[in-house]
């Protein structure tokens, strides 16, 4: 099940002109930059983007415009760890690849407990905030550290909301999703957004 949705997701992401999706990416992070969460969060972490995923760039840019201390995932030994690391603005050519993803080119970790907000990625999400990951499990076994009291935002394509993601129990929802077209979750009503 999960196999199939993952398939269905990228090839509905792919399908989306690469033009649109800078101009629906800015929409999703002016909807997601108007949370409470964000304002109110010191420090974040956010994914840095990958081809088929909603771009987190204007969310990096407007956190330094205020003042805010912005993370990065960057993986860690054979257990698929990830610890978050500090990016400073206009370091992004410092970003490395590892297995695909970009990571902080950086070593200053910052310990879960002073995280704020995480902004999390998948293929898939549904209206209870269940996520269907990539499948390495990294956003999971980061999400269950006892440490981390942040809220937890998925950040998506309108078209990665599907009715119902099949969740095993290791699998963790998010407390928010942002969509370039909606917000909801268990932390915000439900909104429509332009």
């Amino acid at each position: 099940m999960k196999h199939s949705i993952r398939t269905d997701m990228r090839a509905a992401i792919e399908a989306i002109d690469p033009e649109e999706a800078l101009a629906r990416s800015r929409q999703a992070a002016a909807n997601l930059i108007a949370l409470p969460a964000f304002r109110d969060a010191r420090v974040l972490m956010l994914y840095l983007t990958i081809p088929g995923e909603v771009d987190t760039a204007p969310i990096a840019h407007a956190a330094w415009q205020a003042g805010k201390t912005v993370l990065a995932p960057k993986a860690c030994g054979v257990r698929k760890l990830m610890k978050p690391v500090v990016c400073i603005a206009h370091d992004e050519d410092l970003f490395h690849p590892h297995n695909g993803l970009r990571q902080p080119a950086g070593n200053d970790v910052v310990p879960s407990r002073e995280i704020d907000l995480v902004i999390v990625p998948a293929l898939a999400f549904d209206r209870r905030c269940n996520r269907l990951g990539r499948g390495g499990g990294f956003y999971d076994r980061f999400l269950a550290d006892p440490q981390l009291r942040a809220v937890t935002v998925g950040y998506a394509f309108a078209e990665q909301i599907i009715g119902n993601v099949p969740m095993h129990e290791n699998d963790l929802p998010v407390d928010i999703v942002v969509t370039d077209r909606n917000v909801f979750g268990q932390m915000q009503a439900e909104a429509r957004l332009p």
